[in-house]
């Protein structure tokens, strides 16, 4: 249990409030049939996307509009996509992760404030801020070099590395983002598994292999670091604790039509 709330937590973010909305697995059924499989045509699109992948939310909404218009809201498109991208394996890419269901009966938000955006925590919080972090995530997908300049140039005082990064990972670090050189260049963020859905993101933070600072600072913390090291040193399941963990996350802050609305394009209001 504790396992799976570490995973929770560290895919939460900053996401707060209580579930009002009443999720159900199914929801679209009667009134979208199609839904989900809409949603899951685009999913050639997941694998290589950056911040791009708002493109990806964006037309398969258009899409669902042209089919069922008012009917499906983007933060159910959100959650139907985090699925299929964790769970991909055909001809366009394999993530090989767990395959679950999604609960779907989300309304959106009403309100876009740029103060709660400027709250997340960055890369180089401390490690109490590891906790609403992404990095149980981080097993697929890619970071830019921006995200690495400080770590590998200016940590310290006049300047220096993270010492936390095994040495012998330093020169590939730094050959792929060179100082001074493009900080859009991506790099995988789980060394060696960067497109497959597995526990090397665990194994490779244990080894001081960890692409980012905030995946590194789990060994800094007495509970996360047992935590990791469990998955290894008692069989537990990292896929089974991730699915119990973002089923649960998709719970969390939901909006009902008291509060919340269906929007025609993601990315304004009505």
């Amino acid at each position: 249990m504790r396992r799976e709330m570490l995973v929770m937590m560290i895919i939460c973010e900053f996401m707060i409030g209580f579930s009002k909305a009443q999720l159900r697995v199914g929801f679209y059924n009667n009134v979208c049939p199609n839904a989900e499989s809409i949603v899951g045509g685009f999913k050639s699109a997941f694998g290589h996307q950056g911040v791009q992948g708002f493109d990806v939310i964006e037309n398969a909404k258009a899409k669902l509009e042209s089919v069922c218009p008012g009917v499906v809201s983007c933060a159910d498109i959100v959650a139907m996509a985090a699925r299929d991208a964790v769970a991909i394996d055909d001809g366009f890419g394999q993530s090989h992760g767990p395959a679950y269901e999604v609960e779907t009966g989300r309304k959106d938000g009403l309100v876009s404030n740029v103060e709660l955006a400027d709250r997340l925590p960055d890369w180089s919080n401390g490690k109490w801020l590891l906790y609403r972090l992404i990095s149980a995530a981080h097993t697929i997908g890619t970071t830019a070099c921006f995200f690495m300049t400080q770590r590998l140039y200016n940590f310290k005082e006049g300047g220096g590395f993270d010492p936390s990064i095994n040495p012998s990972f330093l020169p590939e670090l730094t050959s792929t983002c060179p100082k001074g050189g493009d900080v859009n260049l991506r790099l995988p963020m789980d060394r060696g598994s960067g497109e497959t859905f597995d526990n090397q993101i665990l194994q490779n933070i244990r080894s001081g292999l960890a692409v980012l600072q905030s995946d590194a600072q789990l060994m800094d913390d007495p509970t996360t670091k047992g935590i990791v090291n469990s998955y290894f040193e008692t069989g537990a399941s990292f896929e089974a604790d991730f699915v119990n963990s973002i089923v649960k996350m998709g719970r969390i802050g939901t909006k009902d039509s008291s509060n919340g609305n269906i929007r025609r394009v993601c990315s304004s209001f009505n």
